[in-house]
């Protein structure tokens, strides 16, 4: 596929996403293996293969380019390759109250196609970008709509956070975001995340 095809492939996918159509992005694949209170899932997810950088947070735009522009040819051989959905933000624990703001440290991750993962997915050229294996792993995750604020955020967080605390699973690590639509989509239909993975719960 020529970048002319490409960008107007990623062009329409961007328009659909307005009106929360993401069906035309690949996503990991999970099974929701029980329902807890107040909508939040344990989920097991299959191992995947992403590509990783390190970021300031959920708006830190160059983080965001940087993954971008690997997926737009920036690897060994100047491949492309398609988006995928979520773009998940970590780097903090789900005890703290609010969420990553600039200037904390943690990680932003495309998750690549199974395709190119089978293939064998070229190296980053870009210094700060690298491809990282992700285990089969159990999550929880609380899905909700709106705009993403560090107040909404925290409080998704507080949700999940009390709803674990009445089960026996312990999260694993710091709380991730998990963004599945463009900022410019109508927030009443967007999909937003927050999630935690779990101890002793890795397949």
């Amino acid at each position: 596929m020529d970048k002319i095809a490409y960008f107007a492939i990623a062009l329409f996918e961007a328009v659909l996403g307005v009106f929360g159509i993401r069906g035309l992005y690949e996503q990991p694949r999970y099974t929701v293996v029980e329902q807890l209170d107040r909508g939040v899932e344990i989920r097991a997810y299959d191992e995947r293969l992403a590509v990783e950088t390190n970021s300031r947070g959920q708006g830190d735009g160059e983080a965001f380019g940087r993954l971008f522009r690997y997926i737009t040819g920036a690897n060994r051989g100047g491949g492309l390759i398609a988006m995928t959905a979520p773009v998940e933000v970590g780097g903090r624990r789900i005890a703290m109250t609010v969420p990553v703001e600039q200037g904390t440290a943690g990680t932003m991750r495309f998750f690549l196609p199974r395709k190119v993962a089978r293939a064998g997915a070229p190296e980053p050229t870009e210094t700060g970008v690298r491809l990282v294996h992700v285990p089969a792993e159990c999550m929880a995750a609380l899905r909700f709509s709106g705009i993403s604020t560090p107040e909404a955020r925290a409080e998704q967080e507080r949700i999940l956070s009390e709803v674990l605390a009445a089960t026996s699973r312990k999260p694993e690590g710091p709380s991730i975001f998990m963004g599945y639509d463009p900022p410019f989509s109508l927030p009443f239909l967007r999909r937003n995340e927050v999630a935690v993975r779990l101890e002793h719960d890795r397949r």
